[in-house]
């Protein structure tokens, strides 16, 4: 663990050498929700009395992780391969998991704090209320998090170069959001979208935080799937990582 710990200090580091890649995994999903929250169409209560603002949070939340995971870790990853760093690497001690898993916890940790951001944003600028259920919000947010991240090292585990990379994770990440509920939101989706919504990473991860928010554990479906996700992705991102 603690070899896990360092190597993590050591790519965090690293991370924030590369602004452009920072912004956009950082900074750019709090933006996004504050200039949302500006618009005034979108501080109205619904007919349902929920107010817009308050259903965009987990949806702004999901898209920034998805951001960080598709565009930000796998390219940044993917170039370390493109580099030679990984070459490298590969006369040390680490161990292939013990790199992943360095990449894992810094993306989690770093992901998590953009969250906070994001929530505390809501609360004090937008009167949003907070997580009714706060573990369950926690259980629920790690689970996309983790979910969202060994997708990303999957693409980098696969991916010969930053571009490829960036290329892939493009590909994967406008339907994932679509799903989310960015363009057309969960609750104004038919039959079939929802169906394919809950099944998706993102969908289920935004039901999930949008159930717990209201005070509500999530359904055990879209913790499920969410783990599966997790399950699947990392075992194959470990399976086929190679340093070169």
């Amino acid at each position: 663990m603690p070899a896990l710990v360092r190597l993590a200090a050591a790519e965090t580091k690293l991370f924030f050498r590369e602004p452009i890649v920072v912004f956009f995994a950082l900074a750019f999903s709090p933006i996004l929700f504050g200039v949302l929250g500006l618009i005034p169409a979108l501080r109205e209560p619904g007919p349902d009395g929920v107010r817009m603002i308050s259903r965009y949070l987990p949806v702004v939340v999901a898209m920034g992780v998805a951001l960080f995971s598709l565009s930000g870790l796998s390219q940044l990853f993917a170039s370390y391969r493109e580099k030679g760093v990984l070459r490298r690497m590969r006369l040390t001690p680490v161990k292939p998991t013990v790199m992943l898993g360095a990449q894992l916890l810094m993306a989690v940790v770093l992901s998590a704090a953009s969250t906070l951001v994001i929530v505390v944003t809501g609360r004090l600028a937008f009167d949003v209320g907070l997580p009714r259920q706060l573990s369950a919000y926690v259980l629920s947010f790690a689970l996309l998090a983790l979910a969202l991240f060994a997708i990303g090292l999957l693409v980098a585990a696969l991916a010969p170069s930053a571009k490829s990379a960036s290329a892939v994770g493009s590909l994967v990440f406008f339907p994932l959001v679509f799903f989310a509920g960015l363009w057309v939101p969960r609750a104004s989706m038919n039959q079939v979208l929802l169906t394919i919504s809950d099944l998706t990473p993102l969908g289920a991860g935004v039901q999930a935080l949008q159930d717990t928010a209201s005070g509500n554990w999530p359904q055990l479906l879209h913790l499920g799937v969410m783990l599966g996700w997790l399950v699947a992705a990392g075992g194959l991102a470990a399976r086929y990582f190679r340093w070169e």
